[in-house]
């Protein structure tokens, strides 16, 4: 097919039936970019021989260099086939315009997965014959799911199977059909959990109905006749839509390598007239245990073979082919059968190439004439993949279901969307799904000048002029005009230059009705917006340029209509990473909730190498954070600025970033800054407490000023309460935000932001009520031992606050007798008290709460936040006669410092602990580097907690945990260990405490006899410990000088 012209991607974004918005899923290195290089051989932007080579998507350097894509890019490609619009009809040949975005697979660039989703309607999922169902491959299946776009599975590196683990094709088969069972599996996990979500609400709903049944019964009161939409009983739903099933043509056989591909449909139509078969039977009974008789040509199940040994039909017509073909081309290289096989097939191959001694390039002439994989692909998906009219009326009612604000949502944007609008008076509704940044010089480039006749006749009479007058002053002074020719075209080029380096952000949008047109007014909603108000995060923006994308270039256009993937000028300063776009001020709907695959973890504090270019770095910075879908830049309290990235690659990349396109000055950068966390335990063995006329954890604190007393009780919580408030802190924040008010819920907000592992926990969780809450905690507080069980039975009824950041995983209870804190999950709250003389608890609640915070976002160890630590305030004493009162209400201040480290101590006086941060690292290793692949783990301080072998395969599955302080260089070291062949795939796990008390040392008199005064072995707790004290300027306590010797001095 010839390459699409302006004319018609204009012609064909305006007939949206004929539209297929679709991106490209997978686990890294399973094929994705070799896929999009095939596809776009078909339009000719590429050479088909060089597919699967050129990588063309993967536009940057480090891309190409590295062999993975690190960025989502979009291309339209143009297709044609022959189709029936009802099988009546004749076939009749019709256009489509194809919208593919290629998608990151490492773990690190799972954000860019997630903005690239939600732009689309279809999603081609690939899985490598050989590596099967990866992690990744889970996360962008979940992905498709939460979405809502229809996926189709195309099995990948089929070549595999017979260059490298050299299997029969009854091998093979068995292969293959394992691997659609358990891709199948892991939607039917989705399924289960949801529809089981489903049911939990199905039933509250039903008990919450004959709750208020009964209770208007027994008031003697009618019952409620309005309209009750929940059913008598739980609907169930087909889950048979969801699963892949080669004879639903959902599922693609390929190797984008070799540039060959099939569904089950293309053989039915090769072998319909050879067996006299119909092509409707072929397509039912080509996959599975179905078998053909040789003799009358029936196609037979197993239970009928009687005893017979007959291969499946599958192999026996389609893979044997295959195989033979490699067999004849790439493993024994047998000419004469290479010929038949092509006569047979009916192939045009010139002579040239069947005598080429390249024979994988004679492998691919021969595949890609028979089953090319771009006719397997185009046709399914125009096939399989619905347009966007009808991908949105199934998508957009989900939607907009889970929009902030949604009941106060226009519902004329609703009807527009859903309805898929394209009139003139219709809503625009666009998401931009992230910034992308450009250079000038692109942009440039496309830049639309529409000239008329009389201003091209202008322009053509000046430069006659101006190249007469060149001429003249050439003849008369030929030396001097050459020196300031020159000088005005170095000076012309070095602005040229300037204007060139310059990077420009566009968006990467996607329109849902209306039509976009260049000059138009729309409002801008941020990620924040709720129609509730209306006010808020909302900005009037005009549209400068609109382009269509082709890989690394841009093409220009006036207006995009409904349904179409486009990029869009002028949002800068408007948009940080995603937003909404529409032209409606009231009742807007917010698109931006999209939730990032992987929240950043890792944190690197920057400094210019001239700190003069301060300000270049700033701003290098913001365009960055805006670049990025997942790079977050903040200052913190000591003015460092600081990147965060969600691993050691993405790193990596953002750094390049920074230096070569958006500062452009020397950069130095701090070693990655990974967080901990303190907690504390009741060790079998440990110090005896502080004061040893109080028990442990008590501490009585004294005020300077000596007329406040206050006795607090730290001890550690039960380890399921610590893991239930980790895991719902966005309930909690929204129990605060509900209970405490408005203002306190933006402060917590305000400080959240910096807290990227809160954010992983919050993704996708179902907000909790009041009451669940409380019925979570007494859970969780039952099952600490019986022994400490009397410690936890009124906890409930007198917690105060969590903490740090109000939402934290730390407890704060009111003990006193008086109870005078206002009280978190109870209904009775304390009225404000009259003012009177006397000091109370009441006077001292905030400052204790406010003391509270302070401890628990900075631990005693090394200023890291606190988790699993309850605080119990029993005794506030205040002592000061009249005249003396009035001073100590006017210094109660002092209570603040004097209760934050009374909490310190009490911490102290426990074993303490550090929890570090963790990653789950999925690996997948041959049999002869195993052992290398657990050394290497093992030698980064992790653990391997699961081994599997692929079944028919020499692979292993290898999960373990590592340490996140521990994981830089990991990656490379192990690709050196195992001489490339392992690669693992950090996730970030959460935290596990590392059990070793950082200021241990030898007491006992065994172990002073076996280490000495010194312990031989290092201390791996005290070690994390003094380096965060280092980094952060705090005391590091250490000797400086062992075994010293008096220097001699020795005469000549």
């Amino acid at each position: 097919m010839p390459p699409i012209t302006p004319a018609q991607i204009v012609a064909l974004q305006k007939n949206s039936d004929h539209i297929r918005n679709i991106c490209i899923l997978a686990h890294v290195d399973h094929g994705k970019t070799s896929l999009s290089d095939c596809l776009l051989s078909t339009n000719g932007i590429i050479s088909a021989k060089l597919a699967g080579r050129v990588r063309y998507l993967d536009s940057r350097p480090d891309e190409q260099l590295r062999g993975i894509t690190m960025e989502s890019s979009a291309i339209s490609l143009y297709f044609r086939m022959m189709r029936r619009v009802a099988e009546s009809e004749e076939p009749k040949l019709h256009e489509y315009l194809i919208n593919l975005i290629d998608s990151p697979g490492h773990i690190d660039f799972s954000s860019e997965v997630s903005t690239a989703s939600r732009l689309c309607d279809g999603a081609v999922v690939l899985v490598d014959a050989v590596e099967g169902v990866c992690s990744q491959t889970v996360t962008v299946l979940r992905q498709a799911w939460i979405e809502h776009i229809k996926p189709i599975l195309v099995i990948n590196k089929i070549d595999r199977l017979v260059t490298e683990l050299q299997l029969s094709p009854d091998e093979a088969f068995d292969r293959m059909s394992k691997l659609v069972e358990q891709v199948n599996a892991v939607m039917g996990s989705f399924f289960a959990g949801e529809r089981m979500e489903e049911d939990l609400k199905w039933r509250e709903t039903l008990e919450a109905r004959v709750a208020a049944a009964k209770e208007l019964k027994s008031k003697d009161l009618p019952e409620d006749t309005s309209e009750d939409n929940t059913p008598a009983e739980f609907e169930e739903k087909d889950d048979e839509e969801i699963y892949f099933a080669p004879e639903k043509h959902n599922v693609i056989f390929a190797s984008a390598i070799d540039g060959w591909a099939f569904t089950i449909r293309q053989f039915a139509d090769i072998y319909e007239k050879k067996l006299g078969i119909k092509k409707s039977v072929l397509e039912k009974f080509l996959w599975g245990k179905f078998y053909l008789d040789p003799k009358t040509k029936r196609v037979l199940s197993e239970k009928h073979l009687k005893g017979r040994k007959l291969k499946p039909m599958f192999v026996s017509l389609v893979l044997d082919n295959i195989w033979a073909i490699y067999n004849s081309t790439v493993l024994q290289q047998d000419q004469e059968k290479v010929e038949k096989i092509v006569k047979s097939l009916n192939l045009k191959i010139l002579p040239r190439d069947l005598k080429s001694k390249d024979s994988r390039a004679l492998l691919q002439s021969i595949l890609t004439q028979w089953i090319p994989l771009s006719k397997a692909v185009l046709i399914s998906v125009v096939e399989q993949l619905p347009p966007p009219p009808t991908a949105q009326q199934e998508r957009m009612p989900h939607l907009i279901e889970s929009a902030p604000g949604n009941e106060a949502v226009s519902e004329e944007v609703k009807k527009a969307m859903i309805n898929f609008s394209t009139s003139p008076n219709a809503p625009v509704v666009a998401y931009v799904s992230k910034m992308v940044s450009v250079p000038e010089s692109e942009l440039n480039k496309v830049r639309r000048v529409q000239l008329s006749a009389e201003e091209m006749r202008e322009m053509g009479r000046k430069r006659t002029i101006e190249l007469a007058r060149q001429i003249a002053a050439k003849a008369n002074n030929p030396e001097e005009v050459q020196d300031m020719d020159s000088d005005e075209e170095d000076e012309a080029d070095k602005k040229a230059a300037e204007a060139s380096d310059k990077e420009r952000l566009i968006g990467f949008a996607r329109v849902y009705s209306g039509t976009i047109k260049v000059g138009q007014k729309l409002y801008v909603l941020g990620p924040k917006y709720s129609p509730l108000n209306l006010d808020q995060h909302i900005q009037e923006v005009t549209v400068r340029d609109l382009y269509y994308m082709m890989g690394r270039d841009l093409e220009a256009l006036n207006e995009v209509p409904a349904g179409n993937v486009f990029a869009i000028a002028g949002l800068e300063g408007k948009i940080l990473k995603n937003g909404t776009l529409i032209s409606v001020k009231k009742g807007g709907l917010n698109l931006a909730g999209v939730s990032l695959g992987s929240a950043p973890i890792v944190r690197v504090a920057l400094e210019p190498q001239n700190p003069s270019q301060m300000g270049q770095l700033i701003e290098g910075l913001k365009l960055l954070e805006q670049a990025d879908p997942c790079a977050q830049y903040i200052v913190q309290d000591n003015g460092e600025h600081v990147i965060l990235t969600a691993g050691e690659l993405h790193l990596e990349r953002c750094l390049k970033d920074l230096r070569e396109r958006f500062a452009k000055i020397e950069i130095q950068s701090s070693s990655p800054i990974v967080p901990f966390r303190e907690t504390i335990v009741a060790a079998a063995e440990m110090s005896p407490p502080k004061d040893p006329n109080l028990p442990r954890g008590i501490v009585v604190a004294v005020t300077p000023s000596k007329h406040i007393t206050i006795r607090i009780r730290t001890r550690p919580l039960p380890p399921a309460v610590t893991e239930f408030l980790v895991q719902n802190s966005a309930s909690i924040k929204s129990l605060y935000s509900t209970k405490r008010g408005q203002e306190q819920a933006e402060s917590s907000e305000a400080v959240e932001e910096s807290s990227e592992e809160d954010r992983l926990a919050q993704a996708n969780l179902k907000l909790m009520e009041i009451e669940e809450v409380k019925q979570g905690l007494q859970k969780a507080f039952n099952t600490a031992p019986s022994k400490v069980r009397d410690v936890w039975a009124d906890v409930l009824d007198k917690l105060t606050a969590f903490g740090p950041r109000r939402i934290g995983p730390n407890l704060l209870i009111d003990n006193t007798k008086e109870g005078g804190f206002r009280k978190l999950l109870s209904d009775n709250t304390i009225s404000d008290e009259v003012y009177s003389e006397a000091l109370s608890s009441r006077d001292f609640e905030d400052k204790i709460t406010h003391a509270f915070q302070l401890a628990t976002a900075q631990g005693p160890l090394c200023n890291e936040p606190v988790q699993g630590i309850a605080c119990f305030v029993e005794e506030i004493t205040v002592v000061a006669s009249k005249e003396e009162l009035q001073v100590a209400r006017a210094r109660n201040f002092e209570v603040i410092t004097t209760v934050q480290n009374a909490i310190r101590q009490g911490f102290l006086d426990w074993s303490p602990r550090l929890l570090l941060a963790m990653y789950s690292c999925d690996i997948q290793a041959s049999t002869e580097v195993l052992g290398r692949v657990h050394d290497t783990i093992a030698m980064r301080g992790g653990r391997t907690i699961a081994e599997d072998q692929e079944e028919g395969t020499p692979f292993w599955s290898i999960k373990a945990l590592i340490p996140v302080a521990e994981s830089f260089g990991f990656a490379s070291e192990i690709l050196k260990n195992s001489r490339g062949a392992a690669s693992p795939q950090l996730i970030f796990y959460g935290y596990e405490i590392l059990d070793e008390d950082p200021f241990w040392t030898p007491f006992t008199e065994e172990e002073l006899e076996d280490l000495g005064d010194v312990a031989d072995k290092e201390n791996i707790a005290k070690k994390y410990m003094d380096t965060i004290r280092k980094r952060k300027g705090l005391f590091v306590q250490k000797r400086l000088v062992v075994g010293a010797n008096k220097q001699k001095t020795l005469k000549r």
